[in-house]
């Protein structure tokens, strides 16, 4: 992003050095110009009309910071104007105030919005004009010996960019600004890279910060502009761009951490991108006031390109547009569908900050491979910068049916995105097909689709399965059975309904009292998400219920671990458990069945997969599983009561067929295999069934 002024900068400078500026800025349609200057819009405008070695803009912040205006529609940005206007008096009552300081000259013929501009010659700057404007509770700029303007306290060149960038989620670290005249300083304040040109004003060098931040250039004007460019340097091109909100290192307590567990998107994506042969780049955001360091270039780690977040926007985005709006239609909740309100702007932003960010990554013709929900308003931002970009989503969530993703009060707007894939991919026929209908209803033709089950690294889990059995052998004790879930705190996995279940199984079979544990590890959300409390509040208070009802001294029915293990200890759970228990109300694949499976089969440890009928992995395990609906109380106790009663062997086979059908290729293969899907377009428009039944009948056959 390049934020210049424009008489003394960018106007300033040969011809031919104002032409080469002109060619670079066109050559990298990826950096966003904005003008900044004193001058009101008409004068911009008329600039624009008459001057060809002007570049065009996306902004303009005008009228000394009073005005900021989007450049491609020339709208003002009015939410952005009252916070710079707030606390203006008005022309006509400045004027008057300051009608008594007689060698004030008013700029009649000068178009203005928000401030007043006055001719002052410099020996007539004093002390008695400063407090006057002070007293009307203004602020002011004086640049080049004769521009004298009467200001909102709030407003500036350099407070007008600081919103704008806060708006549009920029990181300091790739703006640039450029200026001349006192009236930039503002902009030389914001602590972003600078070039102040070589016929700045005296004054303008003298109050500007020190630091290597700012570069004095000892060219002029546009020659100027065009070294800072470069010498600011331009992100490398890649072929391949990754856009996953999330990067998979956490910053925390001043360091960067690597995920536990080798499964799920981030372990997944961070393998494919080691392949150096990929050259992809994985661009994420990371939520903060300040930016974070590097992460450390791990040997055969991916490259990554975080976009700094400031955390009011991250909130607005993640916390409540993408949890409390978007997240219950994916769960097919559409009763807890809130209307994202000021926080649906918080949602674009974050997008349209992601597009250009991964535009400024992509090289001409470069494949681009979007994840989730939480960026589904990047593809129409993005295919209209970038139309030579191929496109491609996958959903690792359901995807609901098209009536239930039609009550989320933005559908149209975000069909109208997702209508610009190229490709869109996903875990199950089911979901598949829901969007394939969506489109179609819609937009009249899809995205090209396709249906890649996830699997998880079998070698890896079963490598440290083997290492936990040998370093803390099982002692069984027959007449307790463990019944564990492993799930983050989260309606959609329907923890409430496994305690209620509970309770009515001791009810039902009161000689279970003291032969059965049910083990709960459930981590809470992300801090400031209030979309699950309902959820916690009605959990703490069935556990503590069927405790008090059934508990005695030394044994309680439900053992509530709400907090984080890391992976190793998830393993040991694993394996001490007899019953694993899944009952989402729906989920994309549910990778914790896999590993459970996994782990016994490894340790030829029997042991029972209850599974519920709507998790993704449930539609290629069929019933080798025992399938439950935990939408009907009665199902649910009934199948637990019959895992229970299995023998060891009938555990035993049960575990060997569930084992039989993870035939599922490595993660980084499953990566690499929709990347190509994405690139060649394998799949066909004919139908999101048709396509499903052909890719991925069983688990793996992507």
């Amino acid at each position: 992003m390049l934020a210049t002024d424009l008489d003394g900068t960018l106007l300033a400078g040969s011809r031919h050095e104002r032409r080469r500026l002109l060619d670079a800025l066109s050559e990298d349609p990826d950096t966003v110009v904005v003008f900044a200057t004193g001058r009101g819009l008409p004068s911009v405008r008329a600039l624009l009309r008459q001057d060809p070695l002007l570049p065009s803009p996306q902004w303009i912040i005008a009228d000394v910071g009073s005005s900021v205006v989007e450049a491609t529609h020339m709208t003002h940005d009015r939410a952005l104007e009252a916070q710079l206007r707030a606390g203006w008096p008005g022309a006509g009552h400045v004027r008057a105030a300051l009608a008594p300081f007689p060698h004030l000259a008013y700029q009649e013929h000068v178009p203005q919005e928000g401030r007043c501009s006055f001719y002052l010659a410099a020996e007539h700057l004093c002390h008695e004009l400063i407090r006057a404007v002070q007293a009307l509770g203004c602020s002011w700029s004086y640049a080049s010996g004769r521009y004298f303007d009467v200001l909102p306290p709030n407003a500036g060149k350099g407070r007008a960019l600081e919103l704008l960038a806060r708006k549009l989620a920029w990181p300091r670290s790739g703006m640039l600004v450029a200026g001349d005249s006192l009236n930039d300083l503002s902009l030389f304040r914001l602590g972003t890279p600078a070039v102040m040109v070589a016929n700045a004003e005296p004054a303008l060098r003298a109050q500007a910060p020190a630091g290597s931040l700012i570069h004095h250039s000892a060219l002029e004007g546009a020659a100027a502009v065009l070294e800072g460019l470069e010498r600011l340097g331009r992100p490398p091109k890649h072929p391949v761009v990754v856009g996953y909100h999330r990067p998979p290192v956490r910053w925390l307590d001043g360091q960067w951490h690597p995920p536990s567990s080798p499964n799920g998107v981030l372990p997944t994506l961070q393998a494919a991108l080691a392949d150096p042969d990929l050259n992809a780049v994985w661009a994420a955001a990371h939520v903060g006031e300040a930016p974070a360091p590097p992460p450390p270039a791990a040997a055969g780690g991916p490259r990554l390109s975080l976009l700094a977040m400031p955390p009011g926007r991250w909130a607005g985005y993640f916390h409540r547009t993408c949890k409390e709006t978007l997240w219950p239609a994916l769960m097919s909740q559409p009763d807890l569908i809130r209307h994202p309100g000021a926080h649906w702007s918080d949602y674009q932003a974050v997008n349209t900050a992601f597009a250009r960010h991964i535009a400024s990554l992509a090289e001409h013709g470069a494949t681009v491979w979007l994840h989730d929900y939480n960026l589904w308003l990047v593809p129409a931002v993005l295919k209209a910068d970038r139309p030579d970009l191929t496109i491609g989503l996958f959903h690792h969530t359901p995807f609901p049916h098209p009536d239930v993703f039609g009550r989320i009060p933005q559908a149209d707007q975000l069909r109208h995105s997702l209508a610009r894939l190229d490709w869109a991919g996903f875990h199950t026929p089911g979901c598949a097909d829901h969007f394939h209908r969506l489109l179609t209803q819609s937009a009249g033709a899809a995205p090209r689709i396709g249906v890649h089950p996830l699997g998880i690294d079998r070698r890896a889990v079963t490598t440290l399965a083997r290492t936990r059995a040998a370093v803390r052998p099982r002692h069984r004790n027959d007449a307790t059975q463990l019944v564990l879930s492993v799930e983050r705190l989260d309606y959609a996995k329907a923890p409430v309904h496994k305690i209620r279940a509970l309770d009515s199984l001791l009810t039902e079979t009161p000689a279970l009292r003291h032969k059965i544990r049910y083990r709960l590890i459930c981590p809470p959300p992300e801090a400031g998400i209030h979309a699950y409390d309902t959820t916690r509040t009605a959990l703490e208070t069935a556990i503590t219920h069927v405790n008090r009802r059934w508990g005695t001294t030394g044994w309680q029915p439900v053992e509530y671990l709400p907090h984080n293990l890391d992976f190793t200890e998830i393993v040991d759970h694993y394996l001490a458990a007899d019953v694993f228990w899944v009952t989402s109300l729906a989920d994309g694949m549910n990778l914790t069945a896999q590993e459970y499976i996994t782990a016994h089969h490894a340790t030829r440890s029997p042991g029972v997969l209850v599974l519920s009928r709507h998790a993704g992995v449930a539609q290629h395990l069929g019933d080798a599983a025992l399938l439950t609906d935990p939408l009907l109380p009665d199902d649910l106790v009934g199948t637990l009561r019959t895992a229970l009663t299995m023998t060891g062997q009938e555990r035993a086979a049960h575990i060997s067929r569930l084992a039989a059908l993870l035939n599922t290729s490595d993660p980084a293969d499953w990566a690499r295999t929709v990347l190509t899907a994405i690139r060649a377009g394998t799949a066909t428009h004919t139908g999101a069934r048709e396509e499903a039944g052909r890719r991925a009948p069983r688990l793996g056959r992507a």
